[in-house]
């Protein structure tokens, strides 16, 4: 099938039997996008943990905190898949540039209005732009990577290798975040989360030249389907609000947990222990040749995940807890990974953008839901009730996946993939 961006097949597509991160990372022109979307989606990790520390410090409450947080991550999964939509027609920088620069800017106004007291309804006010505006230069990578390894076995790699790249930020962000937001002030984090959107996300935006392509109004456009329309990605968007739940109630239990027994430093520190797991499991996922079909993969992975979440709320100790919680992340890289590799399968091209961004605004989704009732169990019941959240969320969604498995599986003979807005007419894939 021929591309339309010109790569050397020999030295960029071909994959041995078992390929792995070096030759992935020798794909031509890689590193130009890598490097700059790394610190473009490093904030990401930042912002809901950075919400609940500042808004808890000026209000005292953690429903308040989750509430806001929440609000935050209800906007950013309602506009992240319009985000990927406009991505996929018009091009990644003309949707990234105006979105940096109002997240830059609702981010700020956020932080005045807490330090300032302000009430709820104003710092839901100033939540709702900072969530909707969030760059998803995460889902953007993972599609200039599909213009780059088009059915290529290192798509797979390719996955795991972002997947790893993801929980890295989230290694760094919490313990970046917590640690301004303790030992420098409580606003210290929301605002370098600004910062380092704008300074990130505008160099992402300045790589053009490995974007997906995009034409003028003048050539042939193909109406494209939106993603959600697949009944793959309705299953795999239930799938990720699980692990959303599991982000979102983590977070919470775990600030409140650490606080109660006066080590409030240790909370990025446990998180990030979470998050390492996560990371490592990645980094094995990208290494072993599967040979279990996928759908299978993600059954079993997310059977394990909702195992070990629901232990969580046992955790009496920072020791325990902290064993727990790298179990836990040792479960999620799989789910997520498998997740978006089937992506690969279920979704032309031209709406991979979206598709991806309605997996992550599932998570986002199910953070901010997992961050509000993770919140209001804090507050009523005790230090710890939050982790009851990721065992709820987690179980449901495995009910869900294995009751519609067979929806994930792809019947690539009759698939018809779109070259989305300007590129050639559709064309079966034999």
């Amino acid at each position: 099938m021929a591309s339309t961006v010109t790569t050397e097949p020999s030295k960029n597509s071909a994959a041995p039997t078992r390929p792995g991160y070096g030759q992935l990372l020798r794909t031509r022109g890689a590193w130009t996008f890598l490097l700059p979307g790394f610190a473009a989606r490093q904030p990401f990790a930042m912002l809901t943990i950075s919400i609940v520390l500042l808004v808890q410090h000026t209000t005292g409450s953690y429903g308040a905190a989750g509430a806001a947080a929440a609000a935050t991550g209800v906007s950013m999964a309602l506009f992240a898949p319009y985000s990927g939509r406009l991505a996929d027609r018009y091009g990644q920088r003309a949707v990234l540039i105006p979105g940096v620069l109002v997240h830059t800017l609702s981010g700020l106004a956020l932080t005045a209005l807490a330090l300032a007291h302000a009430p709820l309804w104003a710092l839901f006010a100033a939540a709702v732009p900072t969530g909707a505006s969030v760059p998803q230069v995460g889902p953007m990578v993972r599609a200039r990577w599909g213009v780059k390894l088009q059915d290529s076995p290192l798509m797979a790699t390719a996955a795991a290798f972002e997947s790893v790249t993801d929980e890295l930020t989230f290694v760094v962000g919490p313990l970046l975040a917590t640690a301004l937001c303790t030992g420098v002030d409580p606003a210290a984090g929301l605002v370098t989360e600004a910062a380092l959107t704008l300074v990130g996300g505008l160099l992402f935006a300045a790589q053009k030249g490995t974007q997906p392509r995009v034409t003028g109004a003048g050539h042939t456009r193909v109406k494209q389907a939106s993603a959600l329309r697949v009944p793959g990605v309705r299953v795999l968007v239930v799938t990720f609000l699980g692990i959303g739940s599991v982000f979102g109630g983590m977070q919470v239990g775990l600030a409140a947990f650490t606080e109660s027994i006066g080590e409030p430093g240790l909370n990025g520190v446990l998180y990030g222990t979470f998050a390492a797991g996560n990371m490592l499991s990645g980094i094995a996922c990208g290494a072993i040749a599967w040979k279990i079909a996928p759908q299978r993969r993600l059954v079993l992975g997310y059977a394990a995940l909702a195992l070990t979440g629901s232990a969580l709320w046992t955790a009496h100790s920072a020791l325990v807890l902290a064993g727990l919680g790298l179990l836990v992340g040792m479960c999620i890289a799989p789910a997520l990974i498998t997740g978006y590799t089937l992506v690969e399968g279920l979704v032309p091209a031209g709406a991979r953008t979206e598709a991806f961004t309605w997996l992550t605004g599932a998570v986002a989704l199910g953070q901010a839901a997992a961050v509000t009732v993770a919140g209001q169990l804090e507050d009523r019941l005790w230090d710890g009730a939050g982790f009851l959240v990721p065992m709820a969320g987690t179980v449901l969604a495995l009910v869900t996946l294995v009751a519609l498995r067979s929806l994930l599986i792809t019947h690539p003979a009759s698939r018809t993939v779109a070259r989305g807005v300007g590129h050639r007419v559709p064309v079966t894939v034999d």
